[in-house]
């Protein structure tokens, strides 16, 4: 007899993260920052923050992306990692 949890693995197997594409409310989800300070981020070149990825050809205000899952994970390592600098 398996538990839930195994059946919850076998029908959702473990995502690679450097190349699944995540939307914009998984992406606050992670980073715990609001949209706007997200898109804020992305122009400030020294941010590191990723760039996300064009999920369609339309260049329309609107048109959908995605980010990397391993990129934004990189993202938030770094930040964490800065923080314990500062602090040693």
């Amino acid at each position: 007899m398996s538990s839930p949890l195994q059946a919850i693995n076998t029908t959702h197997p473990a995502r690679d993260p450097a190349t699944t594409l995540i939307r914009i409310s998984e992406v606050i989800a992670i980073v715990g920052l609001a949209r706007p300070t997200i898109y804020k981020l992305m122009q400030q070149q020294d941010s590191g923050f990723p760039l996300p990825v064009k999920l369609s050809n339309s260049n329309a205000r609107g048109a959908p992306v995605a980010w990397v899952l391993g990129e934004v994970q990189a993202w938030t390592r770094a930040r964490i990692a800065a923080r314990d600098q500062v602090a040693a």
